[in-house]
């Protein structure tokens, strides 16, 4: 797939529960939406948007280069946002386009071009991106989430909880990281086409999906295919605490 053969779509929610006004947030002077779309401007891509659910993220992006589609405010979720944002965009059914979440301000250009060419090599209907978890302070995180491969490289499942389970090595020593590197890391960037972003939108909620809080769940239970890369580059972690803006704040001001 050539470089330019990909759309990307960042889904930007104003009022976000643990972080309200999130995309708005200044980040080295900046709104936090911005750094995102540079990201996703520099991987290349034939046409960068953002699905906003608020004018003044409109006004924040004007001159950036990237197409903004307000959205309806009551979208449940950022699918459903992305798949407003496709059919205003008028992208025909079988063009890629990664999801980049609106809180990653340092997500690789490489990264971003990966997950679209996994995409197209797979013949998956979706495709995402893992990284190796190298401590037990991830593994135990809810927030962090693993997930399952099959050999083929297609995801098997993914949940909060430390999949697979370690049950000799945490019966031994529950306090220590197991050894072998059996464990990934979900990184939240998507690659599907916008005819399967229609779709996806339109499946009702799996009974997986709403025991783990994960909305791929979705795709898994209904059969489908999400395949999975290793991230060519890290993925530092995105923004969705006051906490977490505070060290991006303090990763840009160590970088100069």
């Amino acid at each position: 797939m050539e470089t330019s053969d990909f759309v990307v779509a960042i889904p930007a929610r104003h009022d976000a529960s643990r972080l309200p006004g999130k995309p708005l947030r200044l980040l080295a002077g900046e709104p936090l939406v911005l750094h995102v779309a540079r990201r996703a401007l520099a991987s290349g891509a034939r046409e960068v948007w953002v699905a906003a659910d608020d004018e003044r993220i409109v006004r924040a992006l004007e001159g950036s280069g990237v197409r903004v589609a307000l959205t309806d405010g009551g979208h449940a979720s950022g699918t459903d946002r992305l798949a407003e944002c496709a059919r205003v965009a008028g992208w025909a059914d079988d063009q890629v386009v990664v999801n980049l979440q609106g809180d990653e301000p340092f997500a690789p250009a490489a990264g971003i071009r990966a997950v679209a060419a996994l995409l197209a090599s797979s013949g998956a209907e979706m495709a995402t991106l893992a990284t190796p978890v190298e401590d037990l302070e991830t593994l135990r995180d809810p927030n962090a989430v693993k997930l399952v491969r099959a050999a083929s490289g297609d995801a098997l499942y993914f949940s909060r909880a430390p999949v697979p389970w370690p049950r000799d090595a945490f019966a031994s020593a529950p306090d220590r990281m197991p050894e072998g590197g059996h464990w990934l890391r979900h990184i939240g960037i998507y690659g599907y086409t916008a005819g399967f972003l229609q779709r996806f939108a339109t499946m009702p909620p799996g009974r997986l999906e709403q025991i783990e809080a994960l909305e791929q769940l979705r795709v898994l239970e209904a059969g489908l295919r999400i395949a999975v890369g290793i991230t060519p580059e890290p993925f530092p972690p995105g923004v969705d605490t006051p906490e977490d803006l505070a060290r991006a704040e303090a990763r840009i001001s160590a970088n100069g």
